[in-house]
């Protein structure tokens, strides 16, 4: 079983519960899956879920090199050029970066974050999306900061061929996929929230 599930800004990615904070078990009740890889509390979007153990490491491990893709909102006005640097390896002080890329993103049409981003009128925001292979903790917020640009909000759109557009996933939902769904697209109907 394969499930992709779209995660709010706030939920902790496990269903034991935390200190009154949301989880998963808020919003999704099926027994015996486990996230394959997590999606900080303060990151929104795909997450994937599996009862497959073997499945779990494959879609985790960096060795199988199964591309992320993320927007990232921005302070600062970020461009082509400065995104051009994500091509090579990036020193971020614990591990150096496999190279990724990066492209300047029109701010999409996505739904609203609660609570809302912080906002400065004098210091703009830009949007980029960033694809890479790894997905160590932190890594496109570190990345972008590096950059000179700190993330302010930050989704992940997609793994592999599973792509929250495609898919058609609101926030909250869920939907369970075939396993090929990571290497073809498949669509079905979505599951809302409990």
């Amino acid at each position: 079983m394969l499930i992709a599930f779209n995660k709010p800004f706030g939920v902790i990615c496990q269903f034991s519960p935390s200190g009154g904070k949301p989880t998963l078990a808020d919003y999704i009740r099926v027994p015996n899956v486990y996230p394959a890889g997590r999606l900080d509390t303060d990151s929104e979007g795909l997450m994937l879920l599996t009862d497959d153990g073997a499945l779990q490491a494959a879609i985790s491990s960096p060795r199988k090199k199964l591309l992320k893709r993320y927007w990232a909102q921005v302070e600062g006005k970020i461009g082509a050029i400065d995104l051009a640097a994500l091509q090579h390896p990036m020193d971020l002080g614990d591990f150096v970066t496999q190279p990724a890329a990066g492209t300047p993103l029109d701010e999409p049409d996505i739904w609203p974050r609660t609570p809302p981003i912080r906002s400065r009128v004098a210091i703009p925001t830009s949007w980029c999306e960033i694809a890479l292979t790894e997905g160590k903790n932190r890594q496109v917020r570190r990345m972008t900061g590096k950059l000179g640009f700190p993330t302010l909000r930050l989704i992940r759109v997609a793994i592999g061929q599973i792509d929250l557009r495609s898919e058609g996933l609101k926030l909250g939902e869920w939907r369970e996929l075939s396993a090929d769904s990571l290497w073809h697209q498949s669509p079905a109907t979505p599951k809302k929230p409990l």
